[in-house]
């Protein structure tokens, strides 16, 4: 005779791990109801639930670069409307070249114009009331010119432990979108600036008298490379280095 005890032991166990599946994968399914390409198009989602779940129940500032739906008016806003439903509480601000009146939601603005264009880069800013962005995704013209100058313009502007992310990093590699493998296309494209970023974590380590670090170096604490995809974490970068003292090499 089987032991109910036992049995009920395993059905509690199975369905625990049913659960955490489903938690897991709730923002791919998500992305799947609004009809967003982050879960099927990319992979996306799965890396997004893991830097973002510690956000999940705070009222975020998100701001997404590039709404969707080609030049469509009509089109778009179909992530904006995932984060929205992602963040219970989030404010959601979505900025696109091609101005999209119908896409609207209880949190959701929107603007129009370039992201390489500081005017309209810095009336989001203003109308965050001296507050600042928690999240940042870059989804737009994927233009390296473009999310360079972007990232320029708004890190300064993401809040400490937020997140800034740039989709689509395949287009670095690209002539037409800016990008290429040649050492001439090169020190222009995003991958190749953002690569360049990295030994900025450890700017304390280097032996290099006088060197002053620059904001990136002060304020850029972990660097996340997935396949197209870049999550950067802000945060102040003092921790200092235990052997190394003002950039000098005891001994060198």
């Amino acid at each position: 005779m089987s032991d109910p005890g036992l049995i009920g032991s395993i059905l509690s166990k199975i369905s625990g791990r049913t659960e955490a599946a489903v938690r897991k994968d709730e923002l791919a399914v998500l992305a799947e109801r609004h009809g967003t390409d982050k879960a099927s198009g990319h992979s996306y989602t799965q890396h997004y639930q893991h830097h973002f779940a510690d956000l999940r129940d705070r009222a975020v500032n998100l701001l997404e670069i590039g709404i969707g739906g080609e030049g469509d008016e009509q089109a778009g806003g179909n992530s904006l409307r995932m984060w929205q439903d992602y963040f219970a509480k989030g404010r959601i601000a979505g900025l696109d070249i091609v101005a999209k009146p119908n896409v609207k939601g209880e949190r959701i603005h929107t603007y129009q114009g370039s992201q390489a264009d500081p005017v309209i880069i810095g009336k989001m800013v203003s109308d965050l009331n001296g507050g600042r962005f928690d999240i940042i995704i870059d989804d737009g013209s994927h233009r390296s010119e473009h999310v360079i100058a972007s990232f320029y313009m708004l890190f300064q502007h993401l809040a400490e432990g937020g997140w800034y992310v740039i989709e689509a990093l395949q287009t670095s590699y690209w002539t037409p979108y800016g990008g290429g493998l040649t050492l001439a296309d090169s020190h222009q494209a995003s991958m190749p600036f953002f690569k360049s970023l990295v030994d900025g974590l450890n700017w304390q380590e280097m032996h290099r008298p006088g060197y002053q670090p620059n904001y990136f170096d002060m304020n850029i604490v972990g660097m996340h490379f997935y396949h197209n995809l870049l999550f950067i974490r802000k945060g102040a970068n003092t921790e200092g280095s235990n052997v190394v003292k003002n950039n000098v090499f005891p001994n060198l």
